[in-house]
């Protein structure tokens, strides 16, 4: 199931175009051929069903017997309709099929018929241009369909998606955490889930009055392969102290990033290199402030990429105290 997630989400532009070109075809003959199907009319003696046409042929042979106005019955016969030599072809053949009288009258007419120039027939575009027009008015009406769902559920999760974030990473209660004497200033969640491609939280530090020490937070910090939804393989957590003159920077690295040289060489400058497992615990330090950032739970996603080179999942502990008086050193807890 998760690898036929992961091949939607590496493909779904392709996937979702060449769906509603699919399904707009299938709607646009369903218009044009069930519901709203072509109906043909005014159509010509040539065009007729052959027992219909030959009753047809020998009405007006036997009304031209009478009347004489070939003038009339050329106009009956549409002769401007029927290609070249097929008009006396088929009054000559339908006087040898009946015989007697009908027979006389037929040949009769097909001898007074004067030479005309075939009519110009219709070309199978032509002929077919109602059915493109459905069609094509069936995706278009398709396209405005698909382009206003889409656009809703873009203002949809435009709308949702603040509260899903603030859900994702929020501040908690604080507890007590092993090692210190009490309990964090501060202490908050935050999730990491495929699909955040700007998973950037940051959270403001301050005092039980409202005095500002300074903010933390985590972040993307690399991607590996190409496609949405990015596939993160390291993040990094940072700790700003407004007492001190530097950002501190640890990357948590993913099992497959970490043991990769090139990847280790690129994110060596950002900061303190960790291997991201359940239960990881790191710990930064400024002037003022300490923070401690636990791994709770680590989902790694599945693939056309190596096991364990991108998370699915992340979820992040984060508590922070004040250091009063203290300089800043970075020391990690594995």
């Amino acid at each position: 199931m998760n690898t036929l997630l992961n091949f939607y989400n590496d493909h779904k532009t392709g996937i979702t175009f060449w769906s509603g070109v699919l399904l707009g075809l299938v709607l646009g003959l369903l218009v044009g051929w069930v519901i709203w199907p072509t109906g043909y009319y005014n159509a010509t003696p040539a065009m007729l069903r052959q027992d219909f046409r030959d009753e047809y042929l020998v009405w007006v042979a036997k009304d031209y017997a009478a009347t004489g106005n070939l003038e009339q019955a050329q106009q009956r016969l549409g002769v401007a309709f029927w290609e070249k030599d097929t008009l006396k072809a088929a009054l000559e053949d339908l006087a040898q099929r009946r015989g007697g009288e009908d027979a006389q009258y037929l040949m009769r007419l097909a001898q007074d018929l004067p030479e005309a120039p075939p009519a110009e027939r219709e070309s199978l575009v032509e002929r077919l241009r109602p059915v493109f027009l459905v069609c094509g008015a069936g995706l278009i009406l398709l396209g405005l369909v698909g382009l206003a769902y889409f656009g809703l559920q873009r203002i949809r999760g435009r709308e949702h998606l603040p509260s899903e974030r603030a859900i994702a990473s929020r501040e908690v209660e604080t507890t007590r955490w092993v090692g210190e004497e009490a309990p964090p200033l501060a202490q908050y969640v935050t999730t990491y889930t495929l699909g955040d491609d700007y998973y950037d939280p940051s959270f403001s530090i301050e005092t039980e009055t409202g005095d500002f020490l300074g903010e933390c937070g985590v972040g993307i910090s690399e991607t590996i392969g190409v496609g949405d939804p990015k596939k993160v393989t390291a993040l990094e957590v940072w700790l700003f102290d407004k007492n001190d003159i530097r950002t501190v920077t640890k990357v948590l690295m993913s099992e497959y990033a970490f043991h990769d040289e090139a990847l280790r060489a690129s994110l060596a400058s950002k900061g303190d290199l960790v291997l991201v497992e359940p239960g990881t615990e790191v710990v930064l330090e400024t002037a003022t402030l300490t923070l401690r950032a636990r791994v709770t739970e680590l989902q790694y996603g599945v693939g056309q990429l190596p096991d364990n080179s991108f998370f699915q999942r992340v979820t992040l502990e984060l508590g922070v105290w004040t250091k009063p008086g203290a300089e800043g050193e970075e020391v990690t807890l594995q």
